[in-house]
């Protein structure tokens, strides 16, 4: 088998799994060099980015490798190239943050300067109305930078486009603009380790100086922020000092403001006061589109009843989608054959995984109650408060739903008898329809509940 072939076709897989971020910083640059009776030699650009993905991805990526060639039994990481920075031995220096972040970022085609990257664009974004609102404020925002829409902040569940479209917006201010505008893209995850950084070398100034001299900053996952009380406390006065300049502020979730229970009220209270935009499931149209500027991107094809079978099964986001794509296009070559619509069927049913007979009663409650920030106690006892009722119904009603129980089992679970199981189910498969707000809540909490 072609190593090259099986290592970008773990990569996919491993791609569902990670966030771009994540995904982008650890793996994007990685290589396979040989394969030794059984062990797949993977090369790595540095120590850091070995001992990261040793210990923390190790399992994942052999999993993905084994999908594709069972024959390899372990993994061996090396290094690949001098490390630009050594932490253990050198001392740390904003010029040694900056130049490590460079060489990664050249690598990936992301500007240094604003940490774009540049394969997000809004022309390939695919539009359909499950984000057209978020895709038209985008534009909107676009045309009048930091005064209409500030701040924006986009939700959605995991794999849905909020990271294209955030980064898009960037990337179209810089093409548009010029040197005249400069964007910033950041993660919660970076924003955070550079305000550690900045705390432990007494550096602030330098952390404070990088968010705050930009016309447009774009901070992804800000959920992640919550809880952590420094960085929150820098968030805030950075987001008041661009925000009093008419700097424009763009945000990504996965859930929307009020339902952010670990972020400080008065951060909560400023996202809520611009616009806010939810970005949901595709739906079959949009699937097939996704799927053909995919298939453009590569300059590949695959036949329309392939496409069609393809839109048909993968339903929970454009990841997954893309994951199902790689798999089908890695066996087409390497059998050298195109697939019939059986073989086709038989890797999505394998690759997309059916959560439901590992999902039980008690892993739905506990999502539920992570969703609302409250106990698995306080939602299965006899407490009455307003702010129970919705999580305590939406429960009953996804144990329903995912699991399929009867009444008086889910009434049991739940310390309730089943005819208020019954009310509570019917009263949510009411309002699901209804109510965007609920629809997009039962997503995210589908998120957690399916999460591996």
């Amino acid at each position: 088998m072609d190593l090259e072939k099986l290592w970008q076709s773990a990569l996919g897989e491993m791609e569902v799994q990670l966030s771009r971020a994540n995904f982008a910083t650890w793996l994007k640059n990685s290589r396979i060099v040989d394969k030794r009776d059984g062990t797949l030699i993977i090369s790595l650009p540095n120590n850091f980015a070995k001992e990261w993905v040793e210990n923390k991805y190790n399992k994942n990526i052999l999993g993905a490798v084994r999908n594709f060639d069972p024959s390899t039994k372990n993994l061996e990481f090396v290094v690949h190239s001098t490390a630009v920075l050594e932490p253990k031995t050198q001392k740390i220096t904003t010029g040694d943050f900056q130049r490590f972040e460079n060489k990664i970022n050249l690598d990936f085609k992301i500007d240094p300067e604003t940490n774009l990257n540049s394969r997000y664009t809004l022309k390939s974004f695919v539009v359909g109305s499950s984000n057209e609102l978020a895709f038209a404020a985008a534009n909107a925002i676009i045309d009048e930078i930091g005064t209409k829409y500030n701040p924006f902040f986009v939700y959605g569940g995991v794999g849905l486009g909020k990271t294209h479209l955030i980064q898009g917006i960037g990337n179209e201010v810089k093409a548009r603009y010029g040197g005249k505008l400069r964007p910033r893209y950041v993660t919660s995850e970076k924003f955070t380790s550079d305000v550690i950084w900045g705390i432990k070398n007494k550096r602030m100034e330098d952390v404070k100086r990088r968010y705050r001299d930009c016309d447009l900053l774009i901070i992804d996952d800000i959920q992640f922020v919550g809880g952590k009380r420094a960085t929150e406390e820098e968030f805030f006065y950075t987001f008041n000092a661009l925000h009093e300049l008419n700097k424009q502020i763009i945000i990504s979730s996965d859930r929307p403001p009020q339902s952010l229970p670990t972020l400080e009220e008065r951060l909560r209270s400023r996202f809520e006061a611009g616009l806010t935009a939810d970005i949901g499931f595709p739906e079959y149209e949009m699937r097939v589109a996704i799927i053909k500027s995919k298939l453009l991107e590569q300059d590949r094809n695959l036949s329309e009843e392939v496409i069609d079978l393809i839109a048909r099964k993968v339903k929970k986001n454009v990841r997954e989608i893309e994951g199902v794509l790689n798999k089908i296009l890695f066996y087409r070559e390497a059998k050298r054959i195109d697939l019939n619509p059986k073989e086709v069927e038989e890797i999505i049913r394998k690759t997309v995984k059916d959560f439901s007979h590992r999902v039980s009663e008690d892993q739905i409650i506990k999502a539920v109650s992570d969703f609302y920030n409250i106990s698995v106690e306080e939602m299965t006892g006899r407490v009455r408060k307003k702010e129970i009722v919705e999580p305590r119904q939406v429960a009953m009603f996804l144990i329903r739903e995912i699991l399929e129980m009867s009444y008086p089992h889910i009434g049991e679970k739940m310390g309730r008898d089943h005819t208020t199981a019954i009310h509570a189910v019917e009263k949510i498969s009411r309002e699901i329809n209804q109510n965007s707000s609920l629809s997009q809540k039962m997503n995210l909490i589908k998120e957690l509940v399916f999460k591996e």
